[in-house]
């Protein structure tokens, strides 16, 4: 029986229209799942936006196989010797392929059968006007709106740049050859983190950073140690450098830069840009709902997850900065608890925590001193090397640091922490709760921590506020 032309219609239309299929717009889905709103998921690419698929669990998979490479070449025990493991390049990125689709397929795709309430509808979305989008020719209504699409990588245009093979993180994850040589520009998490990872895979590393030193807004203690542990795995770090212009030739690619006012000329198999991420938004054509943008292209939102346009919210890459996976997800939830039941839950980012999955890790939450001293004029801080640590010693890892920060004007209440260790990821999540919930130093030493443990790191760098920890006993307050 044919439908009538009101079914129709009615068929194309939602209470809630979802842009975007990653992070951000699965949280929001399963959110308005829960309240038997009917919606509408609209994605141009494949589920699971950039983390499962070209981010977050590819390249950690394949940080992962460097790691154990290098644990083979370099023993942490002098008592085990070392042995030049060989590997097979095409398995591993075979393996990792294996190990995204089946992520992609358990956490997506079948999450997506099981929401009784949303319809996913593949093509790219772009307003037409305030209450209707239109996917591919086909045009939807919705009575509000939420725009997770994302962002993709930003490369800057210096000159020859467009002319040139170079690769992102999307075609660096997927090489078919291991390249004998790669020059990577960048030096934040995304530069770092490949540079490392082809570095112990046999590759000459060669990063160029703009600024004066890496990862410039950590914390400049954290930023130097790191540099340090990089270079002692051969990776040649150059900073402040002005990239003038890219070519190829003969198979080879080309960077010329200004370093220290003096012309240097880098080449390499391999030119990987980790130039930083834009948020998708060119294409959606906001100016016709009057989404306001930043000039990046970043939607503005509140703390609410709001945009200029009442019935609209966004989450994700796509408001900017910081861009990461479990903040999209909060974001993605927040704005669908907020858009389907007028509650005005709020984003706190000061106590969202941030990793580098480089070998050591960086993991940091809060202000840095720097901000600190910015927003207040005044600081407190106290720096403990791993070393200071027990069970970084029984292991025989005492790479890093860890650096608190405290507000002296408020009990020494835990503004920020910043960690440089082997599993600083993990051991964040303390000191997470202590920024969230306002914690002081006291209330950490009056903690008891497990023994050894590598979070007893915290413990001792809230105690140095008190005393010098160099004279205290194991598991001593």
């Amino acid at each position: 029986m044919k439908k009538s032309k009101r079914e129709k219609t009615m068929e194309n239309k939602y209470d809630l229209i979802i842009i975007g299929g990653g992070a951000a717009a699965f949280s929001a889905a399963i959110k308005a799942n829960a309240y038997g709103v009917k919606t509408a998921m609209i994605e141009r690419g494949r589920l699971g936006g950039t983390c499962v698929n070209v981010g977050c669990v590819p390249s950690k998979n394949l940080l992962a196989a460097g790691e154990h490479l290098q644990s083979a070449r370099k023993p942490a025990h002098p008592a085990i010797k070392p042995c030049d493991a060989d590997f097979d390049f095409t398995r591993i990125i075979h393996d990792k392929d294996k190990l995204v689709g089946n992520l992609r397929k358990q956490k997506y795709n079948d999450v997506l059968e099981s929401l009784q309430y949303v319809q996913l509808i593949e093509g790219s979305a772009a307003f037409v006007s305030k209450n209707q989008v239109k996917v591919d020719g086909k045009v939807l209504s919705g009575k509000k709106f939420i725009i997770a699409t994302g962002s993709s990588a930003f490369v800057p245009k210096f000159k020859g740049i467009e002319d040139i093979d170079y690769l992102t993180n999307i075609e660096a994850l997927s090489l078919k050859e291991k390249p004998s040589s790669m020059i990577v520009v960048g030096g934040r998490a995304l530069g770092l983190e490949f540079a490392q990872m082809y570095s112990r895979f046999g590759t000459k590393v060669t990063l160029l950073q703009r600024s004066d030193r890496i990862i410039p807004e950590h914390e400049p203690e954290v930023s130097a140690a790191l540099h340090r542990y990089l270079a002692e795995e051969c990776i040649e770090i150059v900073t402040g450098v002005n990239v003038k212009e890219a070519w190829q030739k003969n198979g080879g690619k080309f960077i010329r830069a200004s370093v220290d006012d003096k012309d240097r000329v880098f080449e390499a198999d391999q030119l990987l840009m980790a130039t930083g991420r834009k948020p998708n938004t060119a294409d959606l054509h906001l100016e016709n709902v009057g989404v306001k943008v930043r000039q990046d292209g970043a939607i503005v939102v509140n703390s609410e997850m709001r945009t200029s346009a009442p019935h609209i919210w966004a989450g994700g890459d796509v408001v900017g900065e910081p861009m990461l996976e479990t903040l999209a997800a909060k974001e993605g939830a927040t704005a669908a608890e907020n858009a389907l039941t007028g509650s005005h839950k709020k984003i706190d980012l000061l106590s969202v925590p941030s990793a580098i999955f480089t070998s050591p890790q960086v993991a940091s939450v809060g202000m840095t001193e720097k901000q600190m001293m910015q927003r207040y004029g005044y600081c407190s801080c106290r720096t403990l090397d791993m070393d200071k640590v027990p069970k970084a010693l029984t292991v025989n890892d005492t790479k890093g640091l860890i650096k608190m920060v405290v507000d002296p004007k408020k009990k020494n209440r835990i503004v920020g922490v910043h960690i440089l260790s082997s599993i600083a990821a993990d051991m964040i999540h303390e000191a997470v709760l202590a920024v969230k919930y306002k914690l002081t130093v006291d209330d950490i030493i009056d903690t008891v921590h497990v023994f050894p443990t590598m979070n007893e790191a915290i413990k001792l760098v809230a105690t140095s506020f008190k005393q010098d920890v160099s004279k205290l006993s194991c598991c001593a307050e």
